[in-house]
């Protein structure tokens, strides 16, 4: 059985990513979204485990000591991180697995694994992103100000990924999302792995 592929995602607040990847989740069976752990607070409508692994800091800190996270970051004064047995389990097995992280997540699994593949979502326009954040109606104007400036700060990164995106149709973008994983399963490497048979009857 072949190696699975780690796709990793990031994207300023409000750009839209979050429906996005749950769009794409459909489109392909074989893709599964890891779920990150978290020191925030439960927004209305989440559950644990589905949406996130809501977790006490005390605990959080004990998984980064030994060495459970693949990845983690501090984001708005909160702490994100994926666990690294999850993910290497699923890629073992096969299955192509799909990572929502910032940049700073997003760099270190760079360096852990190289062959993954990157992409970053734009929004089209700050007015617009503001006015995505404005609409959550989670935030105030303080709140809504510092997100902004963050958003500049995290899309200042998009150099550093294999693919961009831009999010100003979401048909469109979900379309040139589902190119990039359909093209990834196309490679030398996959396509050699799953034709084997197929690749030495031909050459034999």
């Amino acid at each position: 059985m072949s190696q699975g592929t780690l796709f990793i995602v990031s994207a300023p607040s409000g750009a839209g990513k979050t429906s996005l990847v749950k769009a794409l989740r459909r489109s392909f069976s074989g893709l599964t979204v890891s779920v990150s752990h978290t020191t925030r607070a439960r927004r209305p409508g989440e559950e644990h485990g589905r949406d996130y692994f809501f977790v006490a800091r005390p605990e959080f800190e004990r998984m980064i000591e030994t060495g459970e996270f693949l990845e983690h970051a501090r984001v708005f004064d909160h702490h994100y991180g994926t666990a690294r047995r999850t993910v290497e389990r699923a890629l073992a097995g096969g299955q192509d697995v799909l990572l929502e992280i910032d940049w700073q997540g997003a760099r270190q699994i760079r360096q852990a694994m190289p062959d993954c593949v990157s992409i970053f979502i734009l929004p089209p326009s700050r007015t617009t992103l503001e006015e995505r954040l404005k609409a959550r109606g989670q935030d105030d104007p303080e709140t809504i100000a510092r997100r902004m400036r963050d958003a500049i700060s995290e899309m200042s990164h998009y150099r550093e990924y294999d693919y961009l995106v831009v999010n100003d149709d979401f048909d469109q973008a979900l379309a040139e999302l589902r190119a990039i994983v359909v093209a990834s399963g196309l490679s030398t490497a996959r396509q050699a792995e799953k034709h084997r048979a197929l690749i030495e009857g031909l050459l034999g």
